[in-house]
């Protein structure tokens, strides 16, 4: 058991770790071909605080394991929603920007009721639920529409922006060790912290979805987690809001559909109100934005609501493992 536990926290740490030097060697890289920053953001950061997801939720499905495939995406979602947005709130109320309320938190609550369509087939007829081949190319198809639409936003906001010189600190060939350093750690830490987090809910008794649906998915979003609070510690709060919107996003339509296109998801032991809550976690930040007592804002009382949320769902996830 110990060593299970071992196994499942130095993948974890190697898989945070990895993200970070993979990004910002991805960063500096771009950033030697002259990519404007905000392009960057959009993409390589994006993509790289939502890297432990995807390699979790990849070699899973190439494993077969789908509750962790599928468990891991939604309790991200969840934990994203609910805890980050929370507890960033308490810390400064989070603004919302215009972008986010008409575009943005919109297409994440779309996202959440997609998945909660695709997993659910049952629901409407099926004999099971499973999120096909042919779900997972939709959603993909869904990523490719929201990244063309951010890169072309980034790229008129670059345009618009005063042209500066960006400082390189890092050498290209730097660089790209760092991001292949980055890589390793990410493959090697995910097939570890997979294999970790199985051999414990085996040896427990617990279900995969539960390993899941807690403990990897808290573990996987600790790097938004850290953007987020670092962002509200520094006012930077739209920063903390669209990092969590477009880390949901991106699990849902690039991740789960890439999972989806390797290997067919069936739901497994995900249970419906998982679905629910992360619809319910969408549904709550759109109308608190939209809605909320103050103007364009969530507030540190909307952040107890929130972070309140957070604490029941895990509370029931403990007590019915």
């Amino acid at each position: 058991m110990i060593l299970l536990i071992s196994k499942f926290v130095v993948g974890l740490l190697l898989i945070i770790k990895g993200a970070d030097w993979l990004t910002d060697g991805a960063s500096n890289i771009a950033r030697c071909f002259n990519v404007s920053s905000l392009v960057i953001g959009l993409t390589i950061v994006a993509f790289g605080t939502s890297t432990p997801e995807l390699v979790v939720s990849v070699i899973s499905s190439i494993k077969g394991q789908t509750d962790l495939a599928i468990g891991n995406v939604v309790g991200s979602n969840i934990f994203n929603s609910l805890a980050i947005v929370g507890i960033t709130a308490l810390i400064c109320p989070v603004a919302c920007s215009k972008g986010n309320i008409r575009y943005d938190v919109p297409l994440c609550l779309l996202a959440s009721i997609v998945l909660f369509v695709m997993a659910n087939d049952t629901l409407l007829g099926a004999s099971k639920d499973v999120i096909s081949r042919s779900d997972g190319i939709v959603l993909l198809c869904f990523m490719a529409v929201f990244l063309s639409y951010s890169i072309t936003i980034a790229i008129n906001s670059s345009n618009n922006a005063s042209d500066e010189k960006q400082s390189i600190a890092v050498s290209i060939g730097k660089s790209v060790l760092l991001f292949l350093i980055g890589l390793a750690g990410l493959i090697i830490g995910g097939e570890w912290l997979v294999n970790g987090a199985s051999g414990i809910a085996a040896s427990m008794g617990v279900s995969e979805s539960v390993i899941a649906l807690t403990i990897v998915a808290a573990g996987t979003s600790f790097p938004e987690l850290m953007t987020s609070v670092m962002a509200a510690h520094k006012g930077d709060t739209d920063m903390a809001l669209g990092n969590v919107v477009g880390s949901n996003i991106f699990n849902i339509f690039f991740i789960l559909g890439t999972s989806a296109t390797i290997s067919p998801l069936h739901r497994g032991n995900i249970a419906i109100t998982d679905f629910l809550t992360l619809v319910v976690g969408a549904v709550m930040i759109w109308v608190f934005c939209r809605f909320g007592r103050k103007y364009h804002h969530i507030t540190k009382t909307e952040g107890v609501i929130l972070t309140m949320c957070a604490i029941i769902y895990y509370i029931r996830a403990i007590i019915e493992a």
